[in-house]
């Protein structure tokens, strides 16, 4: 594990051209990245991951890559998004060129293309003048690492390098807008919202699953990262709920001795809740007001989970607008059950 420097940058190169993976820093969570056009790095990639080979990856480029090389056609609304939103955590979904592997798109004739906006990553995608495949930079399934530390609990050992840039800024990862369809379609939701696309370019399709945070059944090929797999999760049972603080005690006070308990939620809900008074862990994602914040600790939340050794982890149900439809979208997708008194689902 390296900080981020011109030489560290220069032995990413050459292990990327030699066919090996090297995790780096993105604004949205740590990549595990191979050369798009190395079998060999791109067959790491699910080696070191244990990922299921039809999950497809995302293409990242630097600022000035041709894209021309890895697309067979630019959708019209792609210039547009692209000039808007890159470099950022968007990433579009275009019909593939022939020189893309299948084995990148998981089958599929499209292909996902991403430009990060972290300075680290830029650098190293212009450094080493390559398209890199890179999805997070974690075992499949567990929540996706924010921090290189992160990188070095899921890979140490599995990975030859990570380049520790600190922690990413977004948490969570892209947005995936699909624009092979009539209408643009959202397939993960992210920090660029639905709100933000149909500004520059009109009417923006969510995906039934996706709107759902429903997995796609068996015979479904994705066409993006998320869409068909549990992701995110952490080892104890999350339950995500819309319980009160109030309604949060009844639960807590019975549990059972042999459970280790813990609560994620918002600082003001932990201070109605005061959780330690019951034996229970009390993890914050932060103010309840910064949405952006409680993205950012989501997964480090979680993990800290695991590092508490939680059995039973209660999740607070946050509004899913703007940023919080990524957030909860998320959130779910970690949890084994989803209890909701207050509201409907």
């Amino acid at each position: 594990m390296l900080n981020v420097t011109e030489q560290s940058l220069a032995m990413a190169t050459q292990l990327l051209l030699d066919g090996q993976v090297v995790a780096f820093p993105t604004e949205t969570v740590y990549g595990l990245g191979a050369w798009a056009f190395s079998k060999s790095g791109v067959a790491r990639i699910y080696e070191a991951k244990g990922r299921p080979s039809d999950n497809p990856l995302i293409v990242h480029i630097a600022p000035g890559a041709d894209l021309h090389s890895l697309v067979s056609s630019v959708p019209p609304a792609a210039s547009a998004l692209m000039q808007r939103f890159w470099p950022g955590p968007l990433t579009l979904i275009m019909p593939k060129g022939p020189a893309i592997s299948p084995r990148i798109t998981g089958g599929l004739d499209t292909v996902a293309i991403r430009m990060p906006a972290h300075p680290a990553a830029i650098r190293l995608l212009e450094v080493s003048g390559l398209p890199l495949v890179a999805p997070s930079a974690n075992t499949s399934g567990k929540p996706s690492p924010t921090t290189a530390r992160h990188v070095w609990e899921d890979l140490q050992g599995r990975i030859p390098l990570i380049l520790d840039g600190g922690p990413c800024g977004v948490g969570l990862e892209s947005t995936v807008l699909d624009l092979t369809e009539s209408r643009p379609v959202i397939l993960r939701p992210g920090a660029i919202t639905q709100a933000m696309l149909e500004a520059v370019i009109g009417p923006v399709e969510v995906d039934p699953a996706v709107r759902r945070n429903a997995l796609l059944a068996d015979h479904v090929k994705p066409k993006a990262p998320g869409m068909k797999y549990r992701h995110y999760a952490p080892k104890g049972k999350l339950i995500i709920t819309d319980a009160t603080p109030e309604q949060m005690r009844a639960w807590l006070t019975p549990a059972a001795p042999q459970e280790r308990v813990g609560v994620v939620a918002t600082r003001q809900y932990l201070d109605k809740l005061q959780p330690d008074e019951r034996q229970v862990t009390a993890i914050c994602l932060g103010d309840q007001d910064n949405t952006e914040e409680l993205a950012a600790h989501l997964f480090g939340a979680l993990r800290k989970a695991d590092q508490q050794g939680l059995t039973l982890i209660y999740g607070q149900a946050l509004p899913a607008e703007g940023l919080g439809e990524a957030l909860m979208n998320r959130f779910i997708k970690a949890s084994s059950q989803q209890i909701w008194i207050n509201r409907r689902k």
